[in-house]
């Protein structure tokens, strides 16, 4: 039986999806970003336990195609910026419309509908967050996380985090007590 999570977006969700699972003695195939797969069938009251077990955990269950779709649209984009090291080499477009079995211009139709900003804005923000982190780490120099990041130029990323942030990259550096937003709060 397959199930859609909503708000899984990181190793930690994870842990606690297989968490609620054992609790409900529940055998899973499958637990990924937004969606598992059970070895059981489960009925009404078992399903409204496993429900409340997620909502104690800031995950909620999704039962609407177009919730899912879009659920699944972000855990793509949340994976490729925040989980993936491998630079994207085709265009993100044709990523997700392979990945997802769907034409771009009906995601992104969908996406804007429901969500009320475009997949590009979306995947804007997630880049600046995922640019914040490593510079906080401090293992990479800009340059390096531009290349990482899939940026055409150093200063194609300093324009787009100057415009969204206020700040330089540098400048951003600087400042040790900025926090950084969740991933789920984006």
């Amino acid at each position: 039986m397959k199930l859609y999570i909503k708000y899984m977006v990181s190793n930690r969700c994870k842990m606690a999806v297989k968490e609620e699972l054992r609790k409900l003695n529940l055998h899973f195939i499958l637990v990924d970003l937004g969606e598992i797969e059970i070895m059981e069938n489960l009925s009404k009251d078992e399903l409204e336990l496993f429900r409340i077990g997620l909502i104690s955990t800031g995950l909620e269950l999704m039962d609407d195609k177009k919730a899912v779709l879009i659920e699944k649209i972000k855990n793509v984009i949340i994976e490729m910026v925040h989980h993936s090291d491998e630079v994207l080499k085709v265009n993100f477009s044709d990523y997700l419309s392979e990945k997802l079995h769907h034409d771009y211009t009906y995601l992104a139709n969908l996406f804007s509908e429901v969500q009320g900003t475009t997949i590009e804005q979306f995947i804007i923000s997630h880049k600046i967050e995922r640019i914040k982190e490593l510079i906080i780490y401090g293992e990479l120099n800009i340059t390096e996380i531009a290349w990482k990041m899939n940026y055409s130029s150093v200063a194609h990323l300093s324009n787009q985090f100057k415009k969204m942030t206020g700040l330089s990259p540098s400048h951003f550096r600087n400042l040790k007590d900025k926090r950084r937003t969740p991933i789920e709060e984006i």
